[in-house]
């Protein structure tokens, strides 16, 4: 029997997850092509973690709130790493956690803990929404960013009485020659690609710096238009929105890869 995306050529940006989607992907008969655009390092500045880390232990943190599951397990290597990994997840289970989609829970049950409040929907409004509905005047909501700043969230925390401790446990580097990424670029146009997927917004970035770089600009634009363009959930789909790319599949909820294959099997094949 031919399975849903039989001879579908998917082209993954790479990321955290990269072997397990293609894994799923080979599953149901595509062939996975592997662009690495990022790679995950940990913050260059160790100092600002570990102070951050050290406030959590000592309990001054009236609640956490847990923007990526990527972020919790770098906030967990730098504890390891200082020999306060059992003080840092004595801690957390001590306090209110808020996360921000699958991704965070995945993490924090990983070492045994579970979420006290899980956004219904995986973005900085999401979170913003279950934070209106804590008390907040008076505390220190420590915040783990995925980005230098968050000035929404910021701004919600300290309109609401209370303080924002940031930390930033990791950064983006690029993971790639721009080649392979030009490869890429000029493999969407020759129609070399059936669907195009993103897990995460510095990807997208990373697509359009090598295209500026390149002057391959209009050839990107051009190219897009005869993929279908995939992106994990709504944040990596309105970040494409905003350089004007039209996302053709995107799950609706539960933003994971299962759901992602799905998504695209559903758009490619019309596969249940």
């Amino acid at each position: 029997m031919t399975r849903p995306l039989e001879g579908c050529r998917v082209a993954l940006a790479e990321g955290r997850q990269l072997e397990d989607l293609a894994d799923m992907l080979v599953k149901e008969g595509a062939t996975p092509l592997r662009y690495p655009m990022v790679s995950i390092l940990d913050a260059p500045d160790a100092a600002p973690v570990i102070a951050w880390l050290r406030e959590l232990v000592a309990d001054r943190f009236s609640h956490v709130v847990l923007l990526t599951g990527e972020g919790l397990r770098r906030l967990l290597g730098f504890a390891q790493r200082e020999g306060t990994h059992d003080d840092v997840i004595a801690a957390i289970r001590r306090t209110r956690t808020v996360t921000r989609g699958p991704k965070p829970v995945q993490a924090l049950r990983a070492v045994g803990l579970t979420p006290t409040v899980v956004a219904a929907i995986p973005t900085t409004e999401g979170v913003i929404a279950v934070l209106r509905e804590e008390s907040l005047t008076g505390r220190t909501v420590g915040v783990q960013l995925y980005s230098p700043a968050n000035p929404p969230l910021a701004e919600f925390i300290e309109k609401a009485g209370a303080t924002v401790r940031t930390v930033l446990p990791y950064v983006y580097a690029p993971a790639a020659d721009s080649e392979r990424i030009a490869d890429l670029i000029q493999g969407l146009t020759s129609k070399d690609v059936d669907v195009l997927v993103f897990t995460s917004s510095p990807q997208v970035d990373r697509l359009y710096e090598v295209a500026a770089e390149r002057k391959l600009d209009t050839v990107l634009n051009d190219g897009l238009k005869h993929v279908k363009v995939a992106a994990v959930g709504p944040v990596v789909a309105d970040h494409l929105r905003h350089h004007g790319v039209r996302v053709d599949i995107c799950p609706e909820q539960g933003f994971v890869m299962k759901n992602l294959v799905q998504q695209i099997k559903r758009a490619v094949h019309g596969g249940a």
